[in-house]
Parts: structure tokens; sequence; C-alpha cells
């Protein structure tokens, strides 16, 4: 059974204005979870997701049995439930019939789409082009758009993010991006799924894009715009090819751009259809006559105009955050960089555009004034490849890869506006021409100098906490309690603990973590949970989120990622980040937080500012030392339960709601085991001493839970935890260093201990030091080298040019002499 969640604010507002008990609903509510009491008269047309007089249009009520008797008829359940930004998605309303065939849908309350209803009563929208990501309301009218009583919502996805197979494949990209270069011609073939078009024919359409206007002014726009139809009434079978001609010149400026095909009932350029989407690309398959006879000068003309275009516009390098300096570092750095997919590590390391790289990451966050992303890349030895060293280094990008709220307009669009300013300028200066020089100069790598790692806390198994600051330390409370809260960002991570069982099916008395629920400022609420039948789910502002068709989702002042093995990552946008994952039917978290939070936080994972004496401190400010013994500590984790007034968890069931919305917060009849006693005689000892060998922790979970099971997913989750910890170990790093002129440098690595030795060529000699380190003081040792022309080679030069004087001014003399014998 999946439950989903109602928040508790909602839930409290109901509790004193409900006109009927819960349990009395509960106990009445039929088969189908939906009915009201008898004479209810709310409604959920336009009314979805509210909490009304009598009854529910929440997507919890289903689960307390409290909804509206319309609440299947207004609140619309669609399938799939996302699609690619650029729109012509089959949305599917699974829950409601009409009695209509032609509907209207209407996106973001301003954005129309024709939509209809099948044979079989199923109602149909299409996804309109979109320029943002995240999940989008969307309403649908049957009296031709007078009234919009039906309700639902719809996520935009980034377009690369979107599978493949909802895509038509450019067979051979990079013939596609290359052609007209050098030895790049012939056929060209696309293919799709054709079950994807209910059509028998098919048009192919080129769009191109551009964003227009004032750099950085309310006057910059962005615009995909259709160019002309590159095939039209072809058969649908899912494959066409051609051979590409230039496009005429009024299309042929259009370099970046996409494909498009739809059913050939629709017009020319029609928007928002059903239709199947390329890839975004390089149009050089489309471009001039100018472009097939110069491939190198005009990709040449454009890098350097692209180059002066750069001068112009603002350094976006000064505010972008600095790269981890090691693999490790950007790895574990998961509130602020997420692997980038172009040079994945895990995926064999398939770095096209960043050769002796193994992995790359990109900053998460958009930097705030310019929306500008950063990208570190690391080779083998786990050190930052920079593009001053090699064309292998990581580049940052004046235009974020994944956009930056509130989309809409560049350079914020999701993708888009990366290619135009950071993408196909690689094309012009890189890959169609010889001149790469100008765009790593406009794109250096940032090196490690002012990164500053995050600092983490974790809490796993019987509850051990490692906080901030380091220290450790075990609470067996049960109930619900702050884990940490931040009055910088209004940051707020909770966690719920039940009572753990034997696996006999009795209760141990001990607890785990059996949810956690976060907030940062208004962000969108998350909370992980463990289902009354052991399932993980997340829920997203009540709801519980399908994680079928998306992984990633952009949300309100976050990211949500979830991994194939049931990870959980959260990443709000001030650079916080939660991990939590299902461990032995315990959940293990982990909050990284960055420096900006020193001296900014309480709670159960205590005071970060680097002092374990005040890690112990009551919500009155007042501290107990460090040396508190189990059961005072117990008293300190119980001061930090929290209230239903601030809670941000989800009371959906009659267990929740007994035994933490009506129960008590902290229960106080509840007494753990504070000291688990290891009997010799124990049959479990010798297994567990197997497992645990002399983890502590791994030790007392087991003998607390008798589950040897349990405890081994302890030692796992405290083995991650220290290794974390060292992965996140500041470096220090002393700056790339440049070669001297007439010289050559060995070594790119700058970080403590690293030596670079250096060369200068024939007829040179050194000054300086020969080989400099980096320091601790993060200065490198000795003087900067410079290579001068060598003693006995300048000599010979200033005699070759005494000479040349001399010489010149006897043959002046002569010219004179000449020229007067003459006269």
């Amino acid at each position: 059974m999946k439950f989903v969640g109602v928040g508790v604010s909602f839930f409290i507002l109901f509790s004193l204005s409900a006109l009927w008990n819960t349990e009395t609903v509960l106990s009445e509510t039929g088969s189908n979870g939906t009915s009201a009491p008898s004479g209810a008269q709310d409604s959920c047309s336009q009314q979805c997701g509210e909490l009304l007089g009598t009854c529910s249009c929440q997507v919890t009520c289903q689960s307390l049995g409290i909804c509206c008797p319309d609440y299947n008829e207004f609140c619309l359940q669609i399938s799939p439930y996302s699609g690619s930004l650029m729109g012509g998605k089959d949305i599917l309303i699974e829950n409601t019939a009409f009695n209509t065939s032609v509907i209207t849908c209407r996106f973001k309350k301003k954005i129309k789409t024709s939509g209809f209803v099948g044979k079989d009563g199923k109602a149909h929208c299409i996804s309109p082009l979109l320029y943002e990501t995240g999940f989008i309301p969307f309403e649908v009218s049957t009296d031709d758009g007078l009234t919009f009583p039906y309700s639902g919502t719809w996520l935009s996805v980034h377009h690369s993010k979107v599978p493949d197979e909802e895509k038509c494949t450019l067979v051979n990209e990079t013939k596609w991006q290359y052609y007209g270069t050098s030895n790049i011609d012939g056929n060209l073939t696309l293919t799709w799924t054709h079950q994807a078009l209910t059509a028998t024919h098919i048009n192919i359409e080129v769009w191109g894009y551009q964003e227009t206007g004032d750099s950085y002014s309310e006057n910059w726009f962005a615009k995909w715009e259709y160019l002309y139809t590159l095939a039209r009434e072809a058969p649908n079978s899912g494959t066409f090819s051609f051979i590409p001609v230039p496009a005429k010149a009024n299309y042929s400026t259009w370099d970046f751009g996409i494909l498009r095909i739809t059913p050939s009932t629709y017009s020319d350029g029609q928007s928002n259809i059903p239709s199947v989407w390329s890839s975004a690309h390089a149009l050089a398959w489309h471009l001039g006559e100018d472009f097939r006879n110069d491939p190198i000068t005009w990709a040449t003309a454009k890098c350097v105009e692209w180059d002066r275009k750069e001068e112009k516009l603002p350094n976006f390098l000064e505010e972008i955050i600095d790269c981890p300096c090691t693999l490790s570092q950007a790895r574990a750095d998961t509130g602020r960089f997420h692997t980038d997919y172009g040079c994945d590590i895990e995926k064999g390391s398939v770095c096209t555009y960043h050769p002796g790289a193994v992995h790359c990451v990109r900053a998460i966050q958009a930097s705030p004034v310019y929306a500008a992303g950063q990208q570190c890349c690391y080779d083998s030895t786990g050190a930052q490849i920079l593009t001053q060293d090699s064309t292998g280094g990581s580049t940052p990008d004046r235009g974020h890869d994944w956009g930056s709220p509130p989309f809409m307009k560049p350079p914020r669009i999701p993708g888009f506006s990366h290619w135009l300013y950071d993408v196909i300028s690689f094309y012009y200066c890189c890959l169609w021409s010889d001149n790469c020089h100008f765009y790593m100069k406009n794109r250096p790598s940032s090196d490690c100098r002012t990164y500053h790692p995050p600092r983490a806390a974790s809490a796993f198994g019987d509850p051990h906490f490692f906080t901030f600051d380091g220290l450790n330390f075990t609470f067996k409370g049960q109930g619900e309690y702050t884990l940490v809260e931040s009055d910088l960002t209004s940051l707020r991570v909770q966690g719920r603990t039940q009572q753990a069982h034997f696996p006999n099916g009795t209760e141990a008395q001990v607890t785990g973590f059996s949810a956690v629920a976060m907030q940062e400022n208004n962000s969108d609420v998350i909370e992980v949970r463990y289902s009354e039948d052991l399932n993980l789910e997340v829920l997203l502002n009540q709801k519980v989120v399908n994680f079928s068709e998306q992984s990633w989702m952009d949300l309100k002042g976050l990211f949500l990622h979830s991994t194939s093995d049931q990870k959980i990552t959260v990443m709000f946008s001030s650079g916080s980040g939660v991990e939590i994952r299902g461990s032995g039917g315990f959940l293990t978290l982990t909050v990284l937080l960055p420096d900006k939070f020193m001296n900014h936080t309480q709670g159960l994972f205590g005071v970060m500012n680097g002092n374990t004496e005040d890690e112990y401190t009551f919500k009155n400010k007042t501290t107990i030392s460090v040396h508190a013994s189990p059961q005072q500590l117990f008293e300190f984790g119980a001061n930090w339960a929290v209230e239903n007034g601030t809670s941000l968890f989800t009371y959906d069931t009659e267990f929740l709601l007994n035994n933490f919305f009506y129960g008590e917060k902290h229960n106080t009849s509840f007494l753990p085991v504070f000291f688990p006693y290891e009997d010799p005689a124990d049959p479990l000892m010798k297994e567990m001493v197997l497992v645990c060998d002399s983890d502590p922790f791994c030790r007392f979970d087991v003998l607390t839970t008798r589950s040897i099971q349990v405890g081994n997913f302890t030692r796992l989750s405290h083995q991650n935890h220290k290794q974390l910890v060292e992965n996140l170990k500041p470096v220090i790093s002393c700056g790339w260093l440049d070669h001297p002129t007439n010289g050559r440098k060995n070594g790119t690595n700058y970080l403590l201990g690293s030596t670079i030795h250096f060369i200068c060529n024939q007829g040179y000699e050194l000054t300086g030091s020969k080989e400099i380190t980096c320091q601790v003081t993060g200065a490198w040792s000795g003087d900067i080298p410079n290579c001068i022309l060598r003693t006995d080679i300048k000599q010979v030069i200033l005699l070759g040019c005494v000479f040349g004087i001399v010489g010149l001014a006897v043959l002046a003399r002569l010219t004179f002499l000449c020229r007067k014998e003459r006269t």
C-alpha cells in the first residue's frame, strides 16, 4: 500500500474546522477511500489541493477517507506525468471521462492547447512548448475555455533528460554536426518510434533557436522559431534519409536548432501539436554555400565575432563557485556539485570533449546575478585538469546547462542558453576551425584556491549521531525531533524515530529513523519515509513522488535526485544538501552545509562552529558537558522534539495520527536500553565479532536489536561517514603556475606538496628556481623562474648588431657619395 501525505499545517486547520470525527470517517469510508459525510456540499471544482469546510480536495484525502465526493472527477491523474519542455507530448487523463469530443487545456493559466476525447472516453491534452522546467499547473475546460474546473500538474523536463526512445535519433550525430567540413558528406538518416505519432504520413520540420535584445536586460528574449519543412507527407515508417542541400540565405544564419516530426495533417510550424523532437544540435548540415565552400574561414569569422561579443559582456567568472580541489571532494560535495553526464566515471569515463579526464561535475546552482555555471574535470590521479594546461580542462558556462529559476528569459533557459553561449561557440572555435585559444581565453578553468568543503553530519542505526564538529553520541528517543535548523536560510531538517523490532517481531527497547522531512525558506517540502509495509517513499508537498519517468526533478527552491539503489539527495538553493538511504529498516541520513552556515545551526547535530564544547546546546541556549551520561543525552534529545505547529511531517494514517500527531512528540514513557551487555555466553557474540570487529556502533545495534543485518548496515553507514569526512578535508592549493616565456614546465598538480620543474628552451638559461613546491601557507617556494637569453648568444647577437649598424653606416655614406658624383 502507498500512502500520500498531508502537511501538518493543513491537518491542524482541518482538525479544528472539520464537522466530523476523523476516526468515524475512517470507519465509514468505502473501499475507494473517497467518501465524505452525507450532505456535504463542497466541491473540488477549481479547488484541487485545498482543504474545504466539510471535506478535502488534497491528495491525502484518499488515505484518510475525507475526500469531497467529486474529488476524482475534478482532480486529474495523468500519464505520463512528465515530458520535454519542447512540448508535443500526448498526456492521457486517466481518472475522468468527459461528455464532449473536444477539450481545451491550459498551462500556467495562459498557454492553451487543443485536447481531444478518444473513443474510449478518455481525454488527452498536448503539452506546450515551455521555457522552463519543473511542475507546471494545468487545467481543462469542456466549455470552449469559459471555465477551467479540472486541474492537475505536469512535469516539464530538460530536453536532454528525456529518454532517447521519446526523441527522434540523428543517426551518427557527429556526421550531422560536421556535415560540410572536410570529407563529411553523403546521406543523413533520421529514425524514430513510429508508434509515437498516430498518423500514416508525417512532416519533418527544421526549427531554430535564438535570444535577442540587450544582454542582461528586461529586453532580452528567447525564442524557438519554425524555419522550414525538410520533408512533407513522408510515410510514418520510423526512418528518413536525405542528402542535405544548403539552406536559403534567410535561413542559413541559424546554426543551432532542432528537428520536429509531426502528423502531416497539421500546418507547417503549427504550435503545441503532437510532436517528436530530435536532440538539439549544431546545424552544420543545413548551413549555406559560404560554409560548404570554406568551412574553416566561415567558422573562424564566427569565432572572432563571438570573441568580440564576449569582451563586451559582464565577467561572470568572478561570481561562480570555485571547483573542489580533488575528485574525492567533488564527488563528496553533493549539495553543490553533481555528475556531468558527459563525463561520468560510473559509466566508463567516456569524456569526448575532455580528453584525459575521468570524471567531471557541474555546480548545481547557477551563479546569483548572471545565472552562469561551473564545470570541474579531474584526471585518473584525482587532480583537477585546467584549460591553461590542457584542452581537456573544465570550462565554465555563461549559461548554466540546467537553467536557473525563474527561467523564461535568457540566459536562464534550460539547456538552450548554454548551447547558444557555450556550445555552438565551441564548434566555431575548436571543432570547425583551429582557434581554440579564443574559446579557452573566454572560458578558462577555475582552480580551487578559494574552495571550502562543506561540513558533514550523519545519523544512522539505533540513532548514532555524528555532529558537524565531529562529536558522536547515541540518542534513542521515540518521537519527532529537530536534527538541524538555521536562521541563515530558515533551513529545517526533522527526523522521526520509531521503535525497532526484534527478528521475531516483538518490540525492542531501541529506535531508528523512519522518516526525515526538510524545507529551506519557502521551498517545496520533501519527506523521505518508510511506509507501514517498509517501502521507501518520497513525498513532495504531501504527495508521493513517482521516479519511474524521471530520476531528477527541478523543484521550488531545490533539486531532487533518486538513484537506482534508492539513495535520495535533496540539493537546496543555499548549497546545503541532504542524503538519505534506507538500510535494514532504518533510514541513514547525512546533512552537508557550506561554510556560510558556521555559527548558524542548532538542533541534535549541534552548533557548527568548530568547537565541540557547545555541541549539546538546548533550545534555551544552555549546554551540558561533552562528557554527559546517556541519561543526560536523552534529556538533551527530548528537548529538541518538534511541535505540531512547526512540524514538516505528514500524518495520513491512523497509526501516524495516533502516535505522532495526537500523541507526544517525544514519548516520555519509552525508556530505551542505555548500556547493552556483551555476554560471552550469548550465541550471537561470535557472529557479531566477525561482522562488527571493533566497531562500537555495530556491536551496540546487534545487541539491542538482536539482528546481525542491522548491525552490518550500521557498520557500513559508519564507514561511509568516516570516508565522507576524510574526502571533505580541506586541501591547500597554491594556484596555477604558467610556464616561463621561452621555457616549459613539468607537472600540473598545484596542491600541497606538489613540485613543478622548469626547463628553458635551447639558447636560454634559467634564472630563479629550477623547481618550486606548494607549501602549507598556500604559497610557492623559491623564486619565480625566468628564461633569459644565454650570455654567449647575447654577445654574438650584440656583435652582429654592431657590425650591422657599421655596415649600414658605410652603405649610407657610399650611397651619398655616389649620388654626389652623379650630380
